[in-house]
């Protein structure tokens, strides 16, 4: 009988569904990181919310493990690279919190346009300081959301149906999609321009993070309020409590912050600011789903190896796995490298399949490569989610099967356009299972996907290997492998270089520099 560890408060109901699905499940709140480390090595499953963290040193004792089920959306304390690199599936429940935080955010807009924190204590020290708290109306002012997904849009239908004007910035939401929300789509600027309350329910990435700076501040009206229920780091905490001493921003409600526990925190003591204890999924409906959720979900995979809303692995059915599996890597390799070059989001993304991998179950296939083009600018993005998110972003998704091979006996293609621009890249497998990259753009190259990468185009004139290997080597980049491709001599080349660490932005900057280089990013696989 497989064995799960709940490690963390939660529902009684889920360790019914266990135990009625034949699944021993022990219940442990309140583990020190030693005590479950000392344990681990007991279960199959384990079970977390928000308080467990589950570290590199925990799962290198987890000898059984092969699944972890969060129960909540962010996997943030999970070690998801560490728990892949020794093949164990995390789970998230990825619709069960979005109705309470988008709740949540509704009553912290309530709260500041009346200041009802402040006013609670004031009256309930004896004052009576009615001319003092002098609110807004929620009617007919602009809301502005700062990421239209499932949350904000929730958000948004609560917005509207309170007589308020709501202004959405998203990459990923189509004109189409904005139009039936009923928000207006505009870009980041006019949304600061315009908007009496701004609130983020966009994930922490490299795109979002300090999304609301000095500089974004700066740019806000005059009074504007902000509301933070999606993640600390995408607020310059410093930035925020300047504007709010200048009296640029008239209030801010923060679910999150930078750092959790917020035990303390530069904005605290303020009358102009309201905090809460990460409470958007506090209620005990969004509790009571996520439980009952992951332990069906867990169950579902100990039981039959059925894999649902996980965030490191496709879903898949016992049977099609072993012949997928070396197919589900390239996808996941080629996806990614597309969607570490996109500046906006695609209007469509088209996945080709040649020769035998055509005869093979591509669904999985197209939702690996999808949800991997897609999760450098969205949260919690997985195999399960990316074909519904896409849909209701409005991205195009086409997916072709060649039956007759090309010049390989087994080719996947994945391509997207953006801007008018067609972004592709192609690769089979050496040896039936090891990821090649054959094309880029139309450009033959053959090259393996390394941890780090540097893609570089570049006009092929002599000179430029030399001063990007120097380049490189100054700033103390070790190159592991180079591979050159050119569409015709003297015309647009480009260089795919594994490299031992992350190019720094400084030293990417260096690179674009260079007098023949055209584009440079650095990827990460």
């Amino acid at each position: 009988m497989p064995k799960v560890l709940i490690a963390d408060v939660m529902s009684p109901r889920a360790v019914d569904i266990f135990i009625e699905r034949g699944v021993e499940a022990d219940v442990r709140p309140g583990l020190k990181p030693d005590e479950i480390k000392a344990i681990i090595g007991a279960y199959d499953g384990l079970v977390v919310r928000s308080a467990t963290k589950v570290t590199a040193p925990i799962l290198a004792a987890a000898s059984r493990l092969t699944v972890i089920g969060r129960a909540g959306i962010g996997v943030d304390n999970v070690d998801v690279p560490a728990a892949t690199a020794r093949g164990i599936i995390v789970m998230n429940t990825p619709f069960g919190n979005a109705v309470t935080t988008a709740e949540h955010a509704i009553a912290l807009i309530f709260a500041l346009a009346r200041q009802i924190p402040a006013a609670d204590r004031s009256t309930q020290a004896g004052k009576w300081e009615k001319t003092r708290f002098m609110g807004v109306e929620l009617t007919g002012k602009v809301l502005g959301i700062i990421g239209c997904g499932n949350i904000g849009s929730i958000v948004a239908d609560r917005a509207l149906g309170l007589k308020m004007r709501v202004a959405a910035y998203d990459p990923y939401l189509s004109v189409e999609r904005a139009r039936s929300l009923g928000v207006e789509k505009v870009e980041l600027d006019a949304l600061l321009a315009k908007a009496d309350f701004i609130t983020l329910h966009t994930p922490l990435t490299d795109a979002t993070r300090n999304v609301l700076d000095a500089a974004a501040l700066a740019k806000t009206k005059k009074g504007v309020r902000i509301v933070n229920c999606a993640r600390g780091g995408l607020i310059v905490e410093a930035d925020l409590k300047a504007a709010l001493a200048s009296g640029h921003v008239a209030g801010a409600a923060l679910d999150v912050f930078i750092e959790e526990p917020a035990t303390s925190n530069p904005l605290f003591g303020r009358d102009d600011v309201i905090a809460t204890p990460h409470l958007g999924a506090s209620t005990t409906e969004a509790q009571e789903k996520v439980a009952l959720q992951v332990a069906e979900q867990m169950s579902d995979f100990l039981l039959t190896g059925a894999v649902s809303n996980a965030v490191n692995a496709p879903a898949v059915s016992a049977e099609d796995a072993p012949k997928l599996r070396p197919y589900l890597k390239l996808a996941e390799r080629l996806g990614g490298f597309v969607g570490q070059l996109l500046d906006s989001a695609p209007s469509k993304v088209a996945i080709d399949y040649e020769g035998q991998v055509a005869d093979l179950n591509t669904k999985p296939l197209t939702a690996t490569a999808l949800s991997a083009l897609l999760a450098p600018q969205l949260e919690s993005v997985n195999s399960v989610s990316a074909p519904t998110i896409a849909r209701d972003r409005g991205i195009d998704v086409v997916e072709v099967r060649h039956d007759l091979p090309g010049d390989y006996l087994t080719l996947i293609r994945v391509s997207a356009v953006t801007g008018g621009r067609r972004r592709s890249i192609a690769g089979t497998l050496f040896g039936g299972s090891r990821p090649r990259v054959v094309d880029i753009e139309g450009v033959p190259i053959e090259a393996e996907l390394g941890p780090h990468m540097l893609f570089v185009t570049n006009n092929d004139k002599p000179g430029f290997i030399g001063s990007l290997g120097t380049t490189l080597g100054n700033a103390g980049v070790n190159i592991a492998t180079f591979h050159l491709g050119r569409s015709a001599p003297g015309a647009e080349a480009l260089c795919l270089v594994e490299v031992d660490q992350k190019v720094s932005d400084a030293t990417l900057a260096k690179v674009r520099a260079l007098p023949l280089v055209l584009t440079a990013k650095s990827l990460k696989f």
